[in-house]
């Protein structure tokens, strides 16, 4: 194998299409290698092993933190590890290492940092970096690959990570000397945190990181293919003003990417300028206050009806920093026929991926707003301004209509909406909450008030089962200071729950609020509405059997145990919880099994056959929208 070209860096034309901007613009170079500073020596280079200045790099680079596992292959790196001050939290899994990265990075908006050996160790890397690249995570992953010379030999844990991986990283490295370290290391940092965020993996062969090499700081990027825009164009910003003042039914369309460009408070600017209605989509929850009357809420298959109908029958759509993911738009032939289009993304590839886009406007969310705002308040002082007089009476009728809600079981147990409320209610705003992916991800969505950004974090894009209790990990190592809550499924909660493990012993006293309804219960959900009830494979015995009891198996890990089994109890025991500061806390929620997730647009069909609840559809009158 040869190290890949300065070319084979755009190799990816959803992640670096080059454009004539350089990409060093202060704010998307903050990640990139420490630029030399006018009339201070460089000191001397420093005689290391690759290892070790693998190590100096990560140091060099301000990292705080590492999550991984040694092995074989990645054994040289830690040994200068053991003397550094990059913390290493040594996890249960890969997996969890990756996750815990990813939460990391989410909460903090840094790069996330995880470390794994050759072949298997890497593999099981494989679903966080996916994980990563759907959901724009800046994330780097070190691996350990087999000493050069077995390289292609199918060696003892070799395994092409390079190859595995390069549909699902925004770029990976295979390191070909130790002279390289510092670069690459580096660049991966500054192509994750820049530009559409994502994960890069760099992968270093034993005997590279055994090699003796010299140290120098900091290094020249090589990186010509890669030129992110961050600013936009002038005339689409203008023409998007000019449909946003004249509009009837507009709608802010508002992705995660407004969350990744720090782009909220100018959002909220935005909204309150022209006074048109926002759906933030769920990777977005927190870009703007769901408390702030301009919300209609969170759109797509489990959206409110408000912001689900907005969209579907808007003349305006103004996508910023989102994808139009098929969870939003249901079916696409069908998905807001009348709508003009406005796509505003940092990637060149996802505008007229999905949906024609009438006005397309490459930029990072943050410029793109602050322009937008300057060209609307212009359009403004000139005496135009958009009527939605009409449009917000329908919008709140819809709202009053059709507002969020559950119906308590029939059979007295515990309703899992009021569980997942009363934790918002009793926890508060200021915390981070982070969801695993199903059922309880959908009612933490839609029952817990998300006022600020960075609170909500969940696996959007690739659905991950066991995301939730690393990432929870991850991000109150990164936020110390902050509460940190994880609401998983049973299902969920079973593939890593070994992390609690990790938790106790490193000191970091996550909450795990575990809503058993002893069922792979969206699944349920499904075989219910359109298998005719014939429940395969879907029962966990978590109920029946307790197997496993949730509360002894907390224990076991080295966490404080509790079990809440009625809603008189609800209050207390999360209260009981959040008094716990030293050790992490798992509640066993054990709910009634055959609630559901309402509203609900079927996949494939189109966002017109929302129902409200199971076999309700919303009924309209025709002068409604």
């Amino acid at each position: 194998m040869t190290r890949p070209t300065p070319e084979t860096l755009a190799h990816s034309a959803r992640r670096a299409r080059t454009t004539a901007e350089p990409a060093t613009d202060a704010e998307h170079a903050r990640v990139a290698a420490t630029p030399a500073v006018p009339g201070v020596r460089t000191p001397a280079p420093a005689q290391v092993s690759g290892a070790g200045s693998l190590v100096r790099s990560l140091e060099a680079l301000g990292v705080e933190v590492v999550f991984g596992i040694p092995g074989g292959a990645i054994l040289p790196a830690y040994d200068p590890l053991y003397d550094s001050t990059v913390r290493h939290i040594l996890v249960r899994h890969e997996q969890g290492a990756g996750h815990a990265a990813t939460g990391y990075a989410q909460a903090t908006g840094r790069v996330g940092v995880c470390i794994a050996t050759s072949g298997p160790g890497a593999t099981n890397l494989v679903t966080p970096i996916a994980d990563a690249y759907m959901d724009s995570v800046p994330m780097v992953a070190i691996t350990g690959q087999v000493a050069r010379p077995s390289i292609g030999t199918d060696a003892f844990q070799e395994a092409d990570i390079q190859g595995i991986t390069l549909p699902i990283t925004k770029h990976n490295f295979l390191v070909q000397n130790a002279e390289e370290i510092p670069r690459v290391l580096a660049e991966a940092f500054h192509l994750a945190g820049t530009g559409r965020p994502g994960p890069v993996l760099v992968d270093i062969p034993k005997d590279v990181l055994q090699a003796s090499t010299t140290f120098s700081w900091p290094p020249a990027l090589d990186l010509p293919g890669y030129r992110p825009t961050l600013h936009p164009h002038g005339k689409q910003i203008r023409e998007a003003a000019r449909l946003l003042t004249a509009a009837r039914r507009p709608v802010l369309y508002v992705g995660g990417g407004v969350l990744k460009a720090g782009a909220t408070e100018g959002l909220r600017r935005l909204a309150e300028l022209t006074g048109i209605p926002v759906v933030t989509t769920l990777m977005a929850l927190g870009a703007f206050p769901d408390s702030h009357p301009q919300h209609l809420g969170m759109p797509g298959m489990h959206g409110t009806v408000a912001a689900v109908y907005g969209l579907q029958k808007a003349d305006l759509i103004v996508a910023l920093g989102a994808r139009f993911d098929d969870r939003v738009t249901g079916q696409l032939d069908s998905f807001a026929p009348d709508a003009t289009v406005v796509h505003a993304d940092i990637d060149p590839a996802e505008i007229g991926k999905n949906r024609h886009a009438d006005v397309p406007i490459v930029g990072d969310a943050r410029h793109v707003i602050d322009e937008l705002i300057a060209a609307v308040t212009a359009e403004q002082s000139a005496g135009r301004r958009a009527d939605t007089a009409d449009w917000w009476t329908q919008l709140d009728d819809l709202r009053k209509r059709y507002p969020l809600g559950y119906e308590e079981p029939a059979d007295g147990t515990l309703s899992p909406q009021y569980v997942i409320k009363r934790l918002g209610e009793i926890v508060g705003p200021d915390a981070i909450y982070v969801a695993g992916v199903g059922q309880h991800q959908m009612w933490a969505s839609q029952f817990i008030s998300y006022e600020k950004p960075h609170t909500w974090l969940n696996s959007g894009g690739l659905g991950t089962m066991g995301y939730a209790v690393p990432a929870a990990m991850g991000a109150k190592v990164g936020k110390p200071d902050t509460v940190v809550w994880a609401v998983d499924g049973d299902g969920c909660f079973q593939m890593t729950n070994q992390e609690l493990a990790t938790c106790a012993l490193e000191g970091i006293p996550v909450k795990i609020a575990v809503i058993n309804n002893g069922n792979l219960g969206m699944v349920r959900q499904w075989q219910t509405l359109f298998y005719n009830e014939r429940y395969s494979n879907t029962e966990l015995g978590t109920h029946k059997h307790r197997i496993p009891d949730f509360v002894k198996l907390a224990e076991a890990l080295g966490c404080v145990g509790l079990r809440c089994e009625n809603e008189a109890d609800v209050d207390k025991t999360i209260e009981a919880a959040m008094a716990i500061n030293d050790a992490p806390v798992v509640i066993d929620f054990v709910v009634g099994k055959d609630a559901m997730v309402w509203p609900m647009v079927a996949a494939g069909t189109s966002n017109d056959e929302i129902m409200f609840a199971r076999g309700v559809r919303p009924a309209f009158d025709e002068d409604d929208i």
